[in-house]
C-alpha cells in the first residue's frame, strides 16, 4: 500500500519503464483538516517501485501555476505515455476558477526524459467545446468537466487517441456523462471528436479517472462513479469502480452495461499488467472507512480474472465459488 502519513493520497496513474514502475499522484497536506478541501491543493507526486508493494517517494512531478494559468488552481488526474523517439508525456488535468467560481478543467501536458524532471508546455491542449461537449455556460453542472485524459497509442499505428471524462450537453443531468475523445499524430497537437458514448436513462452523471485496456485478450472500459452522481437507476448497487465489455478499446462504448468491480470504499480503479507474470492487477484508492470518512492511500495490486464474462477481483471469484 503507498500512503503518507503527512498528506491525503486519492487519484493516480502508473508508468512502466521496463526497469521500475512509476506512481504518478494526487496528494494535499493534511494540515488542511477538511480532506473536502484537498481538490484545490493538489499537487501531482511521484513514486517507484520494484514490486508494486514497496514504493518509495522521489521528487514531484508537478505543480500549479502561477496566475494566470489554466492550471492555476490545481494539477489533477492524468496518464504517462512514452513517445517513439524516447520522450515520455505527462498528461494532466489543468484546473482554475471562472468569474463565477465554477472551475473549469482543461488538459495540458508536460515532457520528460528520465520521468524525473518535468516541463510544462506552454498552455492547454484541449478543452470542451460544442456541439459534443457541456461547458460551463449551460449551468447544468457543478463544473465544467473535461479532465483525467487517458493517452494510449492506436491499435492500428494511427497515431493516438485521448478518453477524456467529459458530458453530453443534451439528457437527463445525472445520465449525460460520456467518454470525451480526441486524436493526435504527434502528442502534442490534438484534434477533438465526438464522444465514444451517448447519455443515458441508466447512465452516470460523469465517468471519472477513464482507462481502456485489452485484458487477457478482451477489451474493457473503466470508470469511477459513486451513487450520488449517478441517475436513480443506480440506487442501492454500491458501485465505485465500474467495468463497460467493449467491441474494442475504441468502442464504442454501452454504458448501460457497466458493472461494479469494487464498492465506494475503493475509488479510482486503475489496471496494470505485471511485467514478471503478465498479471493483470487493480488497484484503487481507498475512498472510505467503516466510520463513513475519507481515507487516502493507493490499494496494494488485487489479481483480477475473468468470470462468466464479468471481470472481477480473484478473491471475490474465490469467494463465490
Amino acid at each position: 500500500m503507498f500512503d503518507l502519513p503527512g498528506s491525503w493520497v486519492w487519484d493516480y496513474w502508473f508508468a512502466d519503464d521496463g526497469e521500475k514502475y512509476h506512481l504518478f499522484f494526487l496528494y494535499a497536506s493534511r494540515a488542511l483538516k477538511d480532506p473536502d478541501a484537498r481538490h484545490y491543493r493538489a499537487s501531482i507526486g511521484h513514486a517507484v517501485s520494484d514490486d508494486l508493494v514497496e514504493w518509495t517517494q522521489v521528487a514531484d512531478a508537478l505543480v500549479r501555476s502561477d496566475a494566470p494559468a489554466f492550471d492555476d488552481l490545481a494539477t489533477w488526474t492524468g496518464s504517462v505515455v512514452r513517445h517513439p523517439d524516447g520522450t515520455w508525456y505527462l498528461f494532466y488535468t489543468g484546473a482554475s476558477l471562472a468569474a463565477n467560481g465554477k472551475n473549469v478543467q482543461r488538459v495540458g501536458y508536460a515532457t520528460s526524459a528520465d520521468l524525473l524532471t518535468w516541463t510544462k508546455a506552454s498552455g492547454p491542449v484541449l478543452e470542451a467545446r460544442g456541439p459534443w461537449y457541456e461547458t460551463l455556460d449551460s449551468d447544468e453542472w457543478q463544473d465544467e468537466a473535461f479532465r483525467d485524459p487517458w493517452v494510449f497509442a492506436d491499435p492500428g499505428g494511427d497515431g493516438w487517441h485521448m478518453l477524456v471524462t467529459a458530458r453530453a450537453p443534451q439528457g437527463p443531468i445525472r445520465g449525460r456523462g460520456v467518454v470525451g475523445h480526441a486524436w493526435s499524430a504527434d502528442l502534442r497537437n490534438w484534434e477533438l471528436r465526438p464522444p465514444l458514448s451517448v447519455p443515458s436513462a441508466d447512465g452516470f452523471g460523469q465517468l471519472e479517472v477513464l482507462q481502456v485496456e485489452m485484458v487477457d485478450g478482451r477489451p474493457v472500459l473503466l470508470f469511477s462513479c459513486l451513487e450520488e452522481h449517478a441517475m436513480p437507476t443506480r440506487a442501492g448497487s454500491r458501485g465505485g469502480t465500474w467495468v463497460v465489455p467493449a467491441p474494442s478499446i475504441l468502442g464504442p462504448f454501452g454504458i448501460d452495461d457497466a458493472y461494479p468491480v469494487t464498492d465506494e470504499g475503493l475509488y479510482v480503479g486503475r489496471l496494470l499488467r505485471r511485467r514478471s507474470d503478465g498479471q493483470w492487477l487493480l488497484f484503487a484508492f481507498r475512498n472510505t472507512g467503516d466510520d463513513g470518512r475519507f481515507v487516502g492511500g493507493v490499494s496494494d495490486p488485487m489479481p483480477v480474472a475473468w468470470r462468466e464474462g464479468r471481470l472481477v477481483r480473484q478473491e471475490v471469484a474465490t469467494a463465490d465459488a
